[in-house]
């Protein structure tokens, strides 16, 4: 065929198809046995260098274990002793030397006896440190392969070295001997072969019968056959626009009558784009013709490429089925389209309406020109449905679509749909409801006549109304409206509407539960923090708490974040702030266990750092009993910072667990960040706690916070560090409570993924006039220097009905200070909310209160003490102890502090 046309005739001069067949399997089979050859002869060599590894590594190492070498290589002769032993398994080994070496390097032994005493040629180094070391390397005798192996000693010291080694070629000669007769299998496989493929010619020439002319003719028969029985059209147009063949297939697609071929294809009777296609022989591709009621698609290619004859090849294939199926695949990928984008765009957050507004709008537009959601009221209070489907009230919470200007029941419209109705019916079902024709009335219209009425007059006419339904439970009811969509809805789209509403459900149903979880949790939360602050003189306070946001990358809404302000005797204030790891209830019911713990460690007036060492035993204590009792988790990872401010000196003593450094600014508007001795967690315990003393001045702020407040995933701690400091320094006119603002404007984020606490405290000073102090000898005629004293002093202040009080219990004090205690004895007045006296001694034991019986002669001070006093106790100091009392006041003082009037609110 190829010489018919022109084309060279092949390379390969053979008469018949069998001798081509014959040459070529011989080709392949020499190369195919040459190519095992190389390979044979590559593997032989690498198995020769593995088996001079293996030798000279098992020589070695079997000599470096042999009996008596560690002890000989310790002799004063080595080579007298190893040199005989050496040579001896060298020669039953089968390798080339055996060399024992010092462990500098130096030869014990070698075959050759110059070799002895020099320098071993090769790296040994590693063998020094317990390692056995393989080199293959080329020397005097040829290409060696060597092993060194350490010898060790009794006490597992290396002392020596073991080097053997071996050529190649003496490993290699065992291999080539078997060359022969692998050339030898070589040449029987070569033989079998070309024995086996002449066999196979033979066969293929007496079936192909040498594929002569008559031979190809009777195949192009066979062909012809097998072109009319396809299923595609073939047309085959030669040069100048004549059909030289068309089959079977072809003729019924395009209505050709049976003798065309020869004929012009413009003069078939096709239609004029198909029969100019056929006619230029173009390329195309799957190119679409409408012939009759048909739609065939046309490949088309060009018939002398290679040196072929000129003209072209055509394919049709009718595709009209094809297409149907087509549009509906389109449909249904559509579909499923619009379900995978529900599943991104509805239940986003983790709240109720919103959820339900999604689903509105996510449909409006798609699916529907108008939406609208209702929701029982009890799912939106997050309570779980008592009564469900139709004749329960719902409210409308979303809608989608025209706005407001359509005859809807509006926004918050509360509804109560009639069981009488389908859609009544399909609620207490909870199955969707079709209403194909809205203008045909066929009950749907009975909910509100006169509002259904408005509604076909405005162009509604099909909608669908499907419950949403979850865990058996009907939620509410969506219902989707058509109205410039001509299309009515149909049995699929209600399908695919209840599987919308089904996916919306499920995420209505989390949001219902979380919503219900949160509101617990946040209730809890708020129980736990102070609602008011305390009264109290030493500082000006303000707070602020922000939970996280809840369901926006949040971690739950509600987490362990804390603050508190404890009044502490003698005027003194304490200031808390605390972070407990986690969210959630599980959280908020912790913080609250250690804001009790704080509270109940503050009476017994604990300096911070011992009071956090209480706090952090308890915490280990609970978490170890939490974990023991199956608990998920503890509350191990809990952070404090408490600090205690005297007005009377302007000094505050810090001390912190885990937690960030308290920010104090100036009255001249710099800030920065105290360095308080950090410690541990609470719960983690093994180190002690440090306190650090900062003097505040009168008008200085001390601001505490947690975390949230300056860690974000937009910036890190530090970025948020800087900013704190920089937000607050510079303006030391605010109050706290502006302090507070400026803060959580500068830094909270919009949607803060962790709670913030934030406290604030400006500090006062006692006015001098306020405090009066005396030191006592410790002689009892003191006593009644020191009541005359206090009574003065009393007058002076307006508070003469204070006088006979206050005296009786300084008495009791000083006289059980003169009688029991040690060291100096100092009174101290302080004129706050209330009266404080205070008698300190440098003795750390406290008095103890009793029932003195009717003969006791005495006992009954402290009993005095504690009916004539409001609150009395004992607290700690370095150098000994305090004993203070509280009385209430009178008079103008009675009401509020100096220079205080009522405190702020929390501001949570």
């Amino acid at each position: 065929m190829a010489a018919r046309y022109g084309r060279p005739r092949s390379v390969l001069r053979m008469r018949t198809v069998a001798g081509q067949v014959f040459l070529l399997q011989v080709v392949i089979v020499l190369l195919l046995v040459a190519a095992g050859i190389v390979a044979l002869v590559l593997q032989a060599h690498a198995d020769s260098e593995r088996e001079a590894v293996h030798r000279s590594e098992s020589v070695a190492s079997t000599f470096a274990s042999a009996p008596g070498v560690a002890a000989a290589l310790r002799s004063p002769d080595p080579t007298a002793l190893l040199q005989p032993s050496a040579e001896e398994a060298r020669r039953r080994s089968e390798v080339d030397f055996i060399s024992v070496l010092s462990t500098e390097g130096i030869r014990y032994t070698h075959p050759a006896p110059d070799g002895i005493g020099k320098k071993f040629i090769g790296d040994f180094t590693p063998a020094l440190h317990g390692e056995v070391v393989t080199q293959q390397l080329t020397g005097s005798i040829g290409e060696i392969v060597q092993a060194v192996v350490p010898v060790w000693g009794p006490d597992r010291k290396v002392v020596g070295l073991v080097a053997a080694g071996v050529t190649i070629s003496k490993v290699n000669t065992v291999v080539e001997d078997q060359f022969p007769l692998l050339f030898g299998v070589s040449a029987v496989v070569l033989l079998l072969t070309t024995g086996g493929t002449a066999l196979v010619t033979r066969r293929l020439r007496r079936q192909t019968h040498g594929l002569g002319p008559e031979e190809m003719t009777r195949m192009y028969e066979h062909h012809d056959a097998v072109l009319h029985a396809v299923r595609e059209g073939v047309l085959i147009v030669g040069d100048g626009g004549r059909l030289l063949l068309v089959n079977d297939e072809a003729r019924r697609l395009l209505g050709l009558p049976a003798a065309v071929e020869g004929r012009r294809v413009a003069d078939l009777g096709l239609d004029p784009s198909t029969a100019r296609l056929l006619a230029s022989g173009r390329v195309v591709t799957d190119e679409v013709h409408q012939v009759g009621d048909r739609l065939l698609a046309v490949n088309q290619r060009p018939t002398d490429r290679d040196g072929g004859p000129p003209g072209s090849v055509a394919t049709l294939r009718d595709t009209t089925e094809l297409r149907a199926l087509t549009g509906r695949a389109d449909v249904a990928r559509a579909r499923l389209k619009l379900l995978y984008d529900a599943g991104a765009e509805i239940g986003t957050t983790l709240d109720v309406q919103r959820t339900c507004e999604e689903l509105a709008g996510f449909t409006v537009g798609r699916f529907a020109d108008f939406a609208t959601v209702d929701l029982v009221d009890a799912v939106l209070r997050g309570e779980e449905p008592r009564a469900t489907g139709a004749g329960e009230e719902m409210r409308r919470v979303a809608v989608g679509g025209l706005g407001d200007e359509t005859a809807h029941f509006a926004l918050g419209t509360t509804i109560r749909y009639l069981t009488t109705t389908r859609m009544g019916a399909g609620l207490n079902q909870g199955e969707g409801i079709l209403e194909r024709e809205l203008p045909a009335y066929d009950g749907w219209q009975q909910q509100s006549p006169e509002r259904a009425a408005r509604l076909v007059a405005a162009g509604f006419h099909s909608m669908i109304a499907v419950p949403l339904r979850a865990r058996g439970a009907i939620l509410g009811v969506a219902m989707f409206w058509r109205s410039q969509t001509p299309e009515p809805f149909e049995e699929e789209d209600r399908s695919l509407a209840e599987e919308l509403v089904a996916r919306a459900a499920v995420s209505v149903d989390n949001a219902r539960r979380y919503s219900r979880e949160h509101t617990m949790a946040v209730a809890l939360q708020r129980s736990l923090l102070p609602r008011t602050l305390p009264e109290q003189s030493a500082l000006d306070i303000a707070s602020r708490y922000r939970p996280a946001q809840a369901g926006a990358g949040g971690l739950g809404g509600v987490g362990g974040d804390w603050f508190d302000i404890i009044p502490l005797p003698g005027a003194r204030v304490a200031l808390v702030v605390g972070d407990v790891v986690g969210h959630g209830l599980h959280a908020a019911a912790t913080m609250g266990r250690l804001r009790t713990a704080v509270h109940n460690f503050s009476t017994l007036d604990l300096p911070p750092d011992e009071l956090l060492w209480h706090l952090d035993e308890l915490v280990a204590r609970l978490d170890q009993d939490e974990t023991g009792n199956g608990a998920e988790a503890g509350v191990t990872g809990a952070t404090c910072l408490y600090a205690i401010y005297d007005p009377s000196s302007g000094r505050c003593t810090v001390a912190r667990a885990g937690h960030l450094q308290p920010l104090v600014l100036r009255p001249d508007g710099s800030a920065f960040f105290a360095e308080v001795p950090g410690g541990p967690p609470l719960g983690l315990g093994g180190m002690p706690y440090e306190t650090l003393d900062v003097d505040l001045p009168e008008g200085s702020s001390l601001v505490l916070y947690t975390d949230g407040l300056v860690e974000d995933r937009e910036r890190d701690m530090d970025e948020g560090l800087d900013l704190l400091r920089r937000t607050v320094g510079g303006h030391p006119e605010r109050t706290p409570d502006e302090i507070c603002d400026a803060v959580l404007g500068a830094l909270l984020p919009q949607r803060p993924r962790d709670d913030v606490a934030l406290l604030v405290g400006r500090a006062r000073r006692l006015e001098s006039d306020r405090v009066a102090e005396w030191d006592v000898p410790s002689d009892p005629s003191a006593v009644g220097e020191v009541r005359s004293a206090v009574t003065r002093r009393l007058t002076d202040w307006g508070m003469g009905e204070e006088a006979f009080t206050t005296e009786l219990i300084l008495s009791e004090l000083v006289t059980n200070a003169i009688r029991y205690a040690a060291g100096p004895i100092r009174v101290r007045l302080i004129r706050d909310r209330t009266l404080i006296c205070e008698v300190s001694d440098h003795s750390s034991t406290s008095p103890h209160l009793r029932q003195a019986a009717s003969t006791d002669e005495g006992g009954r001070g402290l009993f005095l003490v504690a009916q004539f006093a409001d609150r009395w106790g004992t607290r700690y100091t370095v150098d000994g102890k305090v004993i203070w009392t509280e009385q209430p006041l009178s008079g103008p003082d009675a009401e509020a502090g100096p220079e205080s009037g009522a405190q702020p609110g929390a501001g949570v």
